[in-house]
């Protein structure tokens, strides 16, 4: 899932887990030597924009490392924390007229966590988080971790098919999830792969589809074969489950697993991305400490999050750097709503919002803008696709942003690799995804010759550090094909570099399209409509648009003597697959642009389609 943020893309697991990988599961090991226990992150004094140059005139950089990372589990910052400023608020959900302090939400996280372990589940067992934005969504990811349960972040758009494959994929024992939001019945999607749910005893369903999946958590209503989370909560409170609580966390390492995130691969099929807790929370340390947290007054540490909590961005750069930081999260929306957000903004005295260019597009836009109060405003980081000059212009001056920031990673890397600094100039921003963050190492390398390639050439990006996965959920192999015994991580971006370190990305290796921040596969979405019975042939490309910044084109051979309409094809997707996977374009064609040896040339294909849509 590159999670261009700017482009947004097992060390240790439980010896009794299954499925779980081998060698490679030792990746995170190789960077003990800045082991040092009561680590401090960088302090306000010593921050600074240094970051160490290319050298020789070749495409590579390593960041600075004169300050440890840190070796502490979630749960422990969230104690840190909640010891250090209890009374400040962490959570704020409008919706759901939530408003917690951070010694509440450590009370709360500990009730949750202990009431998870009391039903049943124990370290290393994987639990789904299945739904938009919510406190229900927030309370999971930090219950999950102080249990040392592996939380699965699942799409909230994903249909019965994609669901039933990323709960098989890495046998989740439990699955958290709302009734429905809007459109999206979640109860009637997972009764369609587990028929047995409305005759279960809740927290004893034997499924056949899913033999892994025994209990099911509703958010908000009591549901045939349901546990319900108020009560699960509730029983956590009790002195014996708080007291095997603590005694589980006696056991947890900051080299456990924590958070499996899927990433479609190019073959369409998607792979678990597990991150260790070293991982998350040594990089929203990182991205915190470079959008200079540590100077701000505690009424400037108001954070405003419209992206997807699902997503590495939301989890990492949203609730962990506000977790560690002692910022407040604010849930805007349960999905992305431009106004919600002008209100959270105004209303909450939001001072940094983190979103895609489509978002900061559509809040700018906004009929009513010069009527909300953004005097609070700071900065944020732009996250989702290339940005243009003009549009970063726009929100540093419209959203008084001075301090915006674009950044670059992948799921796979925790997910911040490169980084702005605030006092870059806007043509900086504009034109890169910033510099090497610290304790991370990038190449980039000659795709021909596989040697280092020179700067300002492109090449094939590749990273390695504390911030690398410990690997693909139960795929040895394909973990293999992505991280080098040398533990270099090939991102499949094509990059370049400058003699001062900036990074700008100027292609993708795969042809993922990027439509408004979601990362697309072409060839998923190629497999699925082969299985349309007038479809002879099918080429997805991505084309150029203003608002989402890419839109899918469906480029459709259809079988001697069949007819079909655009209409009709869009209607076959619907309930099929996510809705933002369903094409914008569908264009019937006879042909594809080839080569010589009869390869498809989606390049011209994209530039014909663009043409023939005029774009």
């Amino acid at each position: 899932m590159a999670i261009y943020i700017g482009m947004l893309r097992l060390a240790r697991l439980c010896a009794r887990s299954p499925g779980v990988l081998g060698t490679r599961a030792v990746l995170a090991r190789g960077w003990q030597e800045t082991r040092l226990q009561g680590v401090r992150p960088l302090s306000s004094r010593e921050a600074d924009n240094t970051v160490p140059l290319p050298i020789g005139g070749l495409s590579y950089v390593q960041g600075l490392t004169k300050h440890s990372l840190i070796h502490k589990t979630v749960g422990q910052c969230l104690e840190g924390t909640a010891q250090r400023v209890p009374d400040r608020e962490a959570l704020v959900v409008p919706q759901e007229n939530i408003r917690l302090t951070f010694a509440q939400l450590k009370e709360e996280v500990d009730k949750a966590a202990s009431g998870l372990l009391s039903i049943g589940l124990g370290k290393g067992d994987r639990l789904g988080m299945w739904g938009p934005n919510s406190y229900a969504w927030v309370l999971m990811q930090l219950a999950t971790a102080q249990a040392g349960i592996i939380l699965v972040s699942v799409n909230p758009a994903y249909q019965a098919m994609e669901l039933e494959y990323a709960l098989k994929k890495v046998g989740c024992k439990a699955l958290v999830f709302p009734k429905q939001f809007k459109s999206q019945q979640y109860y009637n999607i997972l009764k369609q792969i587990c028929p047995e749910l409305e005759k279960a005893q809740p927290g004893a369903l034997k499924s056949q589809r899913l033999p892994d999946l025994t209990t099911l958590i509703s958010v908000d209503h009591p549901l045939p074969g349901t546990l319900l989370l108020d009560e699960v909560v509730a029983t956590g409170s009790k002195k014996q489950h708080l007291a095997q609580l603590r005694y589980t966390q006696q056991f947890l390492s900051c080299h456990d697993p924590v958070n499996i995130q899927f990433t479609s691969g190019t073959t369409g099929n998607p792979k678990g991305a597990t991150l260790s807790h070293y991982n998350i929370v040594n990089n929203s340390n990182l991205i915190g400490d470079r959008l200079r947290l540590r100077l701000k007054m505690p009424e400037e540490l108001r954070m405003v999050l419209p992206s997807p909590l699902y997503h590495c961005l939301g989890s990492v750069a949203g609730t962990m750097v506000c977790l560690i930081y002692g910022a407040t999260l604010i849930l805007a929306s349960p999905t992305f709503d431009g106004k919600k957000a002008l209100e959270a903004i105004s209303k909450e005295r939001g001072s940094f919002v983190y979103g895609t260019p489509t978002m900061f597009v559509d809040i700018l836009n906004q009929p009513d803008f010069s009527s909300y109060d953004i005097s609070a405003m700071r900065g944020g980081v732009i996250a989702g696709s290339p940005a243009p000059p003009e549009l970063i212009r726009a929100i540093i001056d419209k959203l008084n942003m001075k301090e915006l920031v674009v950044a670059y990673g992948t799921t796979e890397n925790s997910p911040v690799t490169f980084m702005n600094f605030a006092e870059d100039t806007v043509e900086q921003k504009a034109e890169s995804v910033g510099r090497i963050m610290p304790h991370t190492e990038a190449q980039i390398v000659n795709v021909k010759t596989g040697t280092l390639a020179e700067l300002n050439t492109p090449g094939h990006l590749c990273i390695r550090g504390y911030c690398v996965m410990l690997g693909y959920w139960g795929e040895p192999q394909k973990t293999e094909e992505t991280i080098g015994q040398d533990k270099w991580y090939r991102t499949g971006d094509i990059a370049v570099m400058d003699n001062q370190g900036f990074c700008k990305i100027v292609g993708r290796s795969k042809d993922m399209i990027i439509r408004g921040g979601e990362n697309i596969y072409p060839a998923e979405l190629e497999d699925f409509f082969h299985t349309h019975p007038q479809v002879q042939e099918v080429q997805v490309v991505g084309v150029k648009d203003n608002r989402m910044g890419e839109e899918i084109c469906a480029c459709i051979r259809l079988k001697k003597g069949e007819k079909t309409t655009e209409e009709e094809i869009k209607a076959f997707c619907k309930g099929k697959i996510s809705h933002f996977k369903i094409p914008r374009y569908v264009v019937f064609v006879t042909n594809y642009p080839l080569t010589v040896s009869g390869k498809i040339q989606k390049f011209k294909l994209r530039e014909q389609m663009e043409q023939h849509l005029n774009l």
